[in-house]
């Protein structure tokens, strides 16, 4: 399975039902094209497979999907510095380098999808920590994540499994 992400800020698939489905995103404040580098919030233009799912388990329910699932704890953070050898990676927290909490108060980060961007392998500085997540009510841009409504995104995970790649165009 494919889902298409388009600018200026839509994502179609093919859900369970067979039927297509669309739903508005937010994109990167830096637009949608090739990334220039750590920090830049581009939404990165290539095809990416998903990796697994992270939810806050205290606010959502297990959802339906076959990509591998796991809990987002108080501790858990994904390193963005170059410098380290973790870069682009979940950790621990308290973590020396640089890094993003992903357990937040303002429910972004409720349900995140790990996209294979900058992983398979990691090169420091390219850019780390894509993934789609729940978006702002207004659609605010990201920092180079794709984010959907919640709804719209638990709605996307329910056909996808190893094989489903994110397709970003600009």
């Amino acid at each position: 399975m494919e889902i298409y992400v388009e600018s200026p800020g839509f994502v179609t698939w093919t859900g369970t039902d067979g039927q297509e489905h669309r739903a508005r995103c937010a994109l990167g404040r830096g637009g949608v094209g090739g990334k220039t580098g750590e920090g830049d919030g581009v939404t990165p233009v290539g095809q990416y497979p998903l990796r697994s799912v992270m939810i806050r388990s205290d606010r959502v329910a297990m959802p339906q999907t076959a990509l591998p699932v796991s809990m987002i704890m108080k501790n858990d953070g994904w390193c963005d510095d170059p410098a380290s050898p973790d870069y682009n990676k979940r950790v621990a927290l308290p973590h020396a380098a640089s890094h993003e909490e992903l357990w937040r108060d303002d429910r972004l980060y409720d349900v995140i999808v790990e996209v294979g961007y900058n992983d398979d392998p990691v090169e420091a500085g390219r850019g780390s920590a894509i993934f789609m997540h729940t978006s702002r009510p207004d659609y605010t841009p990201t920092e180079g994540c794709v984010a959907l409504e919640l709804n719209d995104l638990l709605e996307l995970l329910k056909p996808c499994n190893g094989d489903t790649l994110l397709v970003i165009s600009p």
